[in-house]
């Protein structure tokens, strides 16, 4: 049975994120906070916590301060940010702060549903239709810089899946898009991850998200 902290000011969004995680999940155990300081006593109390879903504009969180000092108190529960800001920049930074997820709030109850069933499939889920907006901003705290040599070093096929993944495409989509198997896109991204020097997606969707894909693929 999965246990969920939902951390957001709005009873009603609350109730709608209950009934999506409800109906796609069997009896799932779900704590509900509205302020950031009842979800930090959640999540400090209850460890074994399969998924934080918080929203970073709610009463105490000071934007992604928040999102930071929750991750150092409770390192080991996995945290998606459920937000209405669209901006890519924010969902960069949220990543970049350790968040594994990014949820618009303006997402479809099929959208939120399929987000949270692959987080908790040990995916990263970002909003394609924001990752697909230009970067206009610089993420100036992203933990991996590529040199030009790294990215030189993966094939075509690889920067294709890479550029699928900043985009925010999940394996699956990849594979449907590049007309592959699931287990060779697993295979490119370990691939990628390694050439990278990369740890885990994460970090190579946040050093790849100003790279030009369109020149680098024509080489």
């Amino acid at each position: 049975m999965y246990k969920f902290l939902i951390a957001d000011d709005h009873p009603l969004f609350r109730e709608a994120l209950i009934h999506v995680i409800n109906t796609s999940l069997s009896t799932p155990e779900i704590l509900e906070a509205g302020s950031f300081d009842e979800a930090l006593k959640f999540a400090i109390e209850h460890e074994d916590t399969d998924l934080i879903l918080l929203d970073i504009n709610m009463p105490g969180m000071n934007g992604l301060d928040g999102l930071y000092h929750l991750r150092q108190q409770a390192p080991t529960i996995p945290i998606a940010i459920i937000s209405a800001d669209e901006e890519k920049q924010t969902v960069l930074q949220a990543m970049d702060q350790g968040a594994v997820g990014f949820i618009a709030k303006s997402s479809s109850r099929y959208e939120m549903s399929h987000a949270i069933e692959l987080i908790l499939q040990g995916e990263v889920y970002l909003p394609a239709s924001i990752m697909r907006q230009p970067t206009t901003t610089p993420l100036a705290k992203a933990k991996v810089k590529l040199p030009l040599e790294q990215l030189y070093s993966l094939t075509r096929k690889q920067l294709l899946v890479l550029q699928r993944m900043v985009e925010g495409d999940s394996n699956k989509q990849i594979a449907a898009h590049l007309n592959i198997a699931e287990t060779t896109v697993k295979a490119h991204v370990s691939a990628i991850l390694s050439k990278l020097d990369a740890q885990n997606r994460v970090q190579a969707i946040l050093a790849a998200s100003e790279v030009d894909f369109s020149q680098l693929i024509r080489r």
